[in-house]
């Protein structure tokens, strides 16, 4: 399973963004997908998940902000990121979780906010 995310870049705060991640290989059910991101010395932490029934999970800090959605016929996600603040600066990563509950990582996006 190969992961591939897209859509980073610099913004000015305010501003939007749309990540996405597209899964390909052999998959047979996905159990969840979601975007985790990392900022320097800080811990990798959940931003957004979607599962197998369609419930979606936010960080705190994005909820109202940000929107997971997934394209399931082509095993992609999106991050739809609104009103973008300084904080959420960080490299941007997405995961899925298989039926067997093995995580595969994509190879992260870097998502800068700075006027």
């Amino acid at each position: 399973v190969q992961l591939q995310a897209s859509g980073g870049g610099l913004v000015q705060p305010g501003e939007s963004l749309r990540l996405s991640c597209a899964a390909s290989g052999v998959i047979f059910s996905i159990n969840g997908m979601g975007w985790y991101r990392q900022a320097p010395g800080k811990q990798r932490e959940l931003v957004a998940n979607t599962n197998i029934g369609g419930s979606t999970t936010y960080l705190d800090s994005v909820k109202g902000r940000f929107t997971i959605s997934r394209d399931s016929a082509n095993n992609t996600i999106f991050l739809e990121m609104n009103s973008l603040k300084p904080e959420d600066t960080a490299v941007y990563f997405c995961r899925l979780t298989d039926e067997n509950w093995i995580h595969y990582w994509g190879q992260g996006t870097q998502v800068t906010v700075s006027s």
